[in-house]
């Protein structure tokens, strides 16, 4: 495996330091799922009134995607990247200390405004790459994102299960990152990679974001492949807990996590999607996902009662999931280098959004209809995804056609009249 090159005075092992980053920040957004029943018992209170602290760190990770990723585009990325680290292991061990659901509530909330390194840290990876390599890069730092995600809660259970308190998630989580406060900023640049725009002041920051959706026509693609597959991601994770309990699998609530194990070798596969990106394009590497995806669902939809399926679906699923993520945001960043860390917040918003939309309606619909209504929600998802892409495949296809036609010009004998008998 030859090494993935970077530009000009990056540090070597910068790569692998930034994948191990996000693995351990994303994992601050999930590990508290799993453990809302212990911390009901823990704090006195009832399963709704412990759910707020889900509903807390939704909230305050889609403001800290708004309000704080543009500011990548103003440089001074080793200084943001250590005041939210240290602002979000304190906010961890307020949490792990917390007296009430208030108190863990709140900390749980200003941990998730801050947790959104993973964010400043994709463009800044595409823009250290050498040329030609963005995709290899981003791949190698979407995998650590996805693992991250997904073994956040099976860690958090176990140790749970082990130390027979909730709290021992918030110290582990508070500890790894206050580790990683010693060592990443010293990789990341003191200034963006791409100059930076430090005279735009931050209003104008935040004001720039709708225009971006107008202005590229690249990002508006992105968004809505990347959008209609979280959906159909989110809705699968956010009733699979309940579909596991039901008949005729019936098995424990902490089987969900196990799951979250069951799923790396397909995201440890979608890291080469990044070199077929490099080599064929977003585009295809979007068909690929995309199609990967759909055989999920289908798999989901008729052998959904078996764990075999359901372990393969949630491979599939990942894979094709991680992949569709790598060749958006591989697209994405092919636009102006200075606007890099914006066009990635209007699009990981637009995820976020589409996720929490997604489960709500996953959930409603396994209530209401069972397991195939949410089987069949993933598909129309993927399935208005399926037609955007087509969509834009004839438009290029039509506009390099007209290219080709302009350049080379209709063939006509010179000199020669053209009439009859010619």
């Amino acid at each position: 495996m030859t090494a993935l090159s970077t530009t000009s005075g990056v540090k070597r092992g910068t790569i692998p330091v930034f994948a191990t980053a996000t693995a351990i920040t994303v994992s601050n957004i999930y590990f508290t799922q799993p453990l809302l029943e212990w911390i009901a018992q823990g704090l006195g209170v009832s399963s709704a009134a412990a759910g707020i602290v889900a509903t807390a760190g939704q909230i305050g990770y889609a403001l800290g995607i708004v309000v704080i990723v543009p500011l990548a585009d103003r440089a001074r990325l080793r200084r943001i990247s250590s005041v939210l680290l240290a602002i979000t292991a304190l906010a961890l061990l307020a949490g792990a200390l917390a007296p009430s659901i208030a108190v863990l509530s709140t900390a749980t909330f200003v941990l998730s405004v801050t947790t959104v390194l993973p964010q400043l840290i994709m463009p800044t990876v595409s823009s250290m790459a050498a040329r030609g390599e963005a995709g290899r890069a981003l791949g190698a730092v979407g995998t650590g994102l996805t693992l991250g995600a997904l073994l956040s809660r099976t860690v958090s259970g176990a140790l749970a299960e082990a130390t027979g308190t909730w709290r021992a998630g918030y110290f582990a989580a508070a500890a790894a990152t206050a580790l990683l406060l010693l060592v990443l900023p010293r990789y990341m640049p003191e200034q963006s990679p791409h100059g930076g725009q430090d005279r735009i002041g931050y209003p104008k920051l935040l004001a720039s974001l709708p225009r971006l959706i107008v202005g590229h026509a690249s990002l508006r693609l992105s968004t809505v492949l990347g959008a209609t597959g979280f959906a159909a991601f989110s809705a699968f994770w956010a009733t699979l807990a309940f579909h596991l309990s039901q008949k005729p699998i019936e098995l424990g609530p902490a089987a969900a996590g196990l799951f979250g194990l069951g799923s790396v070798p397909g995201a440890l596969a979608a890291r080469y999607s990044g070199r077929l990106t490099d080599r064929y394009g977003p585009d295809t590497v979007n068909t690929v996902g995309l199609a990967s995806a759909g055989i999920a669902f289908v798999v989901f939809l008729f052998a959904g009662d078996s764990v075999v399926g359901l372990v393969i679906g949630c491979n599939l699923l990942g894979y094709g999931t991680t992949s569709a993520q790598i060749a958006n945001q591989t697209r994405i960043f092919t636009g102006p280098a200075a606007l890099r860390a914006r066009l990635n917040t209007v699009y990981i918003f637009a995820l976020f959004a589409s996720g929490a939309i997604g489960s709500s309606i996953g959930l409603a619909l396994l209530q209401a209809h069972g397991w195939t209504a949410t089987a069949c929600e993933g598909m129309a998802f993927l399935a208005v995804g399926a037609l955007s892409l087509t969509v834009h495949s004839v438009r290029q296809r039509r506009t390099s056609g007209v290219q080709n036609s302009v350049e080379t010009g209709p063939r006509v004998a010179v000199g020669r009249p053209v009439g009859k008998g010619g």
